[in-house]
């Protein structure tokens, strides 16, 4: 079992900044694919940044330029920074991570883009 606690959600007003952290229970080393998904009101859930074991990453093309997933082994934990923050970036972030061959995902941490 892998727990996954995300924090760093919050109020920004758009063309702000806000950093996610989720730190896992487990070494970091034994994930292969670690990465951020978020859902919108009415919307369905949808790829934000993944990183795999070697460090590729993958973005949603909506963030493409403006958010930056990285690994942290100190702290045990993925981190998105997101810049150039817009109205259409709210929703719930949930981290997730898969490991051995099972998904695990996190409670979700809320995100709002607004004036």
């Amino acid at each position: 079992q892998v727990q996954l606690v995300e924090s760093g959600g919050g109020l920004v007003q758009p063309g702000g900044s806000l950093t996610l952290s989720c730190a896992a229970s487990k070494s970091i080393s034994s994930i292969t694919i670690f990465g951020w998904y978020r859902q919108a009101p009415g919307k369905a859930r949808e790829l934000v940044a993944r990183i795999g074991s070697a460090d590729h990453t993958n973005y949603g093309d909506s963030v493409k330029g403006r958010f930056t997933i990285s690994r942290d082994s100190a702290k045990n934990a993925v981190d998105l920074q997101m810049n150039s923050l817009k109205p259409e970036d709210t929703g719930v972030y949930y981290c997730y991570a898969h490991r051995y061959g099972t998904a695990y995902w996190g409670q979700g941490t809320q995100v709002t883009v607004s004036s």
